[in-house]
């Protein structure tokens, strides 16, 4: 095993002298206060060490990062019955596009998308409350990262998620339209945004995604099968970035997820489950000195899930 601790520390000052930092997210206005140069990580490794870097205990809005834990408690809620309302595929297109709804259907592409999302929350509240739904969602993620207290949802980021959203707000009516939102569509929207305002830390994150790590259990407790959570890892893999997915894919090999907060969870199966954050996003909303960061980390250890693995 390298030297976690240092490769972090590494990273850490790296990215703390870089110079592009991309462009903070302007469109939700609590997003758009928060200064660029921030930077963040946390690497959780299977034997429980924890390596932290920068502002790696700074709570950020995890935004669509939450999509990863929606998904999980739905497909936990309904099963593989999910998928007859929510694709398995790579959009091509940005995390809002309203564009392929119109050819396919009003059936998002993927549960990663802001559609599918969306779609992921009227499952969830089939069942639910939107109260209960969010209550769920929230212990769920302080179950997961072992922090009884400190995770949180920012209520002034889902308000102001509410009073901005107006291309979700299409999303969903253009789906209710097509019969693939079966709730009450303000209800439905009420929900996802509260999901999207989840504020944790990267290293609140990183303890958060360890059941990906760990073949879908946490301490030894199972979370989920370990079929489901490599299903999730592989959603992650081709979807988690919207149309950077690829690309993502190709400099990195990790299962990740990004959101427009500037944060990323990434898993390298049965190793690590890491976290980074940095505002300033890239062109297709992901962000550009986490996905650095991560680059760099692959290329120090190993862990790309495409590298030669030895016995």
């Amino acid at each position: 095993m390298p030297d976690i601790a240092a490769i972090v520390a590494e990273i850490a000052g790296e990215m703390r002298n870089a110079e592009d930092r991309g462009t903070v997210a302007s469109y939700i206005p609590p997003l758009a206060s928060v200064p660029i140069d921030k930077f963040g990580i946390a690497v959780v490794l299977a034997d429980g060490a924890v390596h932290v870097a920068g502002d790696a205990d700074e709570a950020f809005s995890i935004q669509s990062i939450s999509k990863v834990f929606a998904l999980t408690l739905a497909l936990g809620a309904v099963g593989d019955q999910l998928w007859s309302r929510v694709g398995r595929e790579p959009s091509g297109s940005a995390f809002n596009s309203i564009v392929q709804l119109e050819t396919e259907h009003g059936i998002p592409r993927n549960p990663f998308i802001n559609a599918g999302a969306i779609v992921v929350c009227d499952v969830l509240l089939g069942r639910l409350q939107p109260r209960e739904a969010i209550g769920q969602m929230l212990r769920f993620v302080r179950e997961l990262a072992g922090d009884d207290e400190a995770i949180r949802l920012d209520e002034t980021v889902a308000r102001a998620e509410q009073d901005t959203g107006f291309r979700n707000i299409a999303l969903a009516n253009y789906m209710r339209a097509f019969g693939n939102i079966h709730g009450d569509v303000r209800m439905v929207l009420g929900t996802y945004f509260h999901f999207c305002a989840l504020a944790m830390s990267c290293r609140q994150l990183a303890m958060a995604g360890r059941y990906l790590m760990d073949g879908g259990r946490v301490d030894g407790h199972r979370i989920v099968t370990a079929s489901r959570a490599r299903r999730i890892a592989a959603l992650m893999m081709s979807c988690g970035h919207y149309d950077n997915s690829g690309d993502f894919a190709f400099r990195i090999g990790l299962p990740g997820k990004s959101g427009v907060g500037g944060g990323i969870l990434a898993v390298a199966p049965g190793i690590a489950s890491i976290a980074v954050w940095s505002p300033g996003l890239n062109e297709a909303g992901n962000s550009h000195l986490g996905q650095r960061a991560l680059e760099r980390l692959v290329q120090r250890t190993g862990w790309s899930v495409f590298e030669p693995r030895e016995g």
